[in-house]
């Protein structure tokens, strides 16, 4: 990933009052704000209702003025997401859909990714930098619809290297209920719990694998260094899961932020390193 020494725009917000006071200086707006407020509150005005017709212009021409808002805050994001994508060499991908290829992208009743930037995000390590959400569905007693919105900023990147040596991995953060852990252990059906010693570790991850996983290529994998790394380095919401070659690893929250965007790429791409290091390894002794 090519970075830029002075990126232009370093948040998603930073053009918004730029590109609102240019629609509300534009004739085509005003003409489609007052080209309704206008003609109903004469409507009113002729039947004598000013006092009707005066608020309902005033209305129309508030939320005319909001609606122009809305389009020139997606015009700064936009504009935003475009200059990232240019000062860091990637390509912002149309219609972008994730698929479901690890447990979080599997998550939720519906799934949205927002925006999708691909290329070489560190020397080497190519996929995708993503904003996705996983939306979870609920209906009350009268069955209206409720969502719950899961946002997350994350990379995707493939890992083929890894499968013949670690098909599954989840790396999650600490529930913080430790005292139910053998509790829920006794009903996963297909994957373990591993327990490192380092305390840090324990009490900021929890770390599972497949049942039938070699132990010694996980403890391998998970060296001193690696160990302090992930307990000091990423943000505090960072987790990572591996599953059939596809890395992801994410922090809760869309970012918005170019430093924002680059933690998450330099810890994610940084994970991958790792995996890919240690299956390069094992690959060459056998």
């Amino acid at each position: 990933m090519t970075e830029s020494t002075e990126p232009k725009i370093r948040h998603a917000n930073q053009l918004r009052s730029q590109k609102f006071n240019e629609l509300l200086g534009k004739r085509k707006t005003w003409f489609w704000i007052l080209g309704f407020a206008v003609p109903l509150g004469l409507l009113f005005g002729i039947k004598g209702a000013w006092f009707v017709g005066l608020p309902i212009a005033a209305l129309i021409v508030i939320f005319g003025v909001l609606v122009a808002f809305w389009i020139a805050d997606n015009r700064a994001e936009d504009a935003f997401y475009d200059a990232y994508c240019e000062a860091h060499g990637l390509t912002r991908i149309e219609d972008p859909d994730l698929g479901e290829l690890t447990p979080l992208l599997r998550k939720g009743d519906e799934r949205k990714t927002k925006e999708m930037f691909a290329g070489e995000l560190a020397p080497g390590i190519e996929g995708n930098l993503a904003l996705f959400t996983y939306t979870v569905v609920t209906h009350d007693a009268k069955g209206n619809r409720h969502e719950s919105d899961y946002p997350f900023t994350l990379v995707q990147i493939p890992l083929p290297e890894t499968v013949a040596h670690l098909p599954e991995l989840r790396v999650q953060g600490q529930s913080g209920f430790k005292f139910l852990e053998k509790f829920e252990d006794a009903f996963r059906a297909d994957h373990e719990r591993v327990t490192l010693e380092s305390e840090a570790m324990r009490d900021r991850y929890e770390v599972f694998v497949l049942k039938d996983q070699d132990p010694i290529w996980v403890r391998r994998l998970f060296s001193p260094s690696f160990i302090v790394w992930l307990t000091e380095n990423p943000p505090y919401s960072f987790a990572f899961e591996l599953e059939n070659g596809q890395l992801v690893a994410y922090v809760k929250r869309h970012a918005d932020e170019v430093e924002e965007f680059d933690q998450v790429v330099r810890v994610g791409t940084y994970v991958a390193a790792r995996l890919r290091e240690e299956a390069t390894q094992t690959s060459a002794v056998d």
